[in-house]
């Protein structure tokens, strides 16, 4: 075989298994998706499921269309119920696959929202390290917290590691 074919070859492998990949996490997004319309029906709440798939996780959303003040009792204090409803709704899907899921779940933009606000405070701390040449040292953080703050501050050009057990884990940014 030459070097070209030999990537041709490769490179299909490499299309099939990313097609692969999206099939298995539409498969885990539909999956949730009927597991919490079944959760919906149970406490009698509206929502609409919108489902994506975004790098290696397949994402699930609930949103309404009118009230979302009905849906925030789903994400509970500080996103507590859902992070629950994400375990949940992660083991509903272990159960029909028995592959380990890490599914994504959204409600009423709860993480969204969460997400720009932890972008802004690792930008910050990077910030704040680099100005001063000491180590930054956050609040403890769950681990969705914690990786959207390391890609803030890796996106910012620093370096950031966590720290300590959970459910004290932390993220410290490291100066250049």
């Amino acid at each position: 075989m030459t070097e070209g074919t030999t990537s041709a070859v490769e490179a299909e492998a490499a299309a099939s298994a990313d097609e692969s990949l999206i099939t298995r996490l539409e498969q885990e997004g539909d999956i949730a998706a009927d597991y919490l319309e079944g959760l919906l029906d149970i406490a009698d709440l509206d929502g609409d499921i919108d489902m994506d798939v975004e790098g290696d996780r397949a994402l699930v959303s609930i949103v309404s269309d009118g009230n979302d003040r009905a849906l925030q009792r789903l994400v509970g204090q500080d996103g507590e119920v859902l992070e629950a409803l994400q375990e949940l709704t992660r083991l509903a899907v272990h159960r029909e696959t028995g592959e380990r899921s890490r599914l994504m779940l959204d409600i009423a933009g709860f993480r969204a929202r969460k997400r720009e606000e932890l972008a802004a405070l690792g930008a910050e701390a990077a910030e704040q390290a680099k100005s001063t040449g000491e180590q930054v040292k956050l609040k403890p953080m769950t681990p969705f917290e914690r990786k959207v703050v390391h890609d803030a501050v890796a996106a910012a050009g620093l370096r950031s590691e966590s720290e300590g057990e959970e459910p004290q884990r932390c993220v410290v940014v490291l100066p250049a």
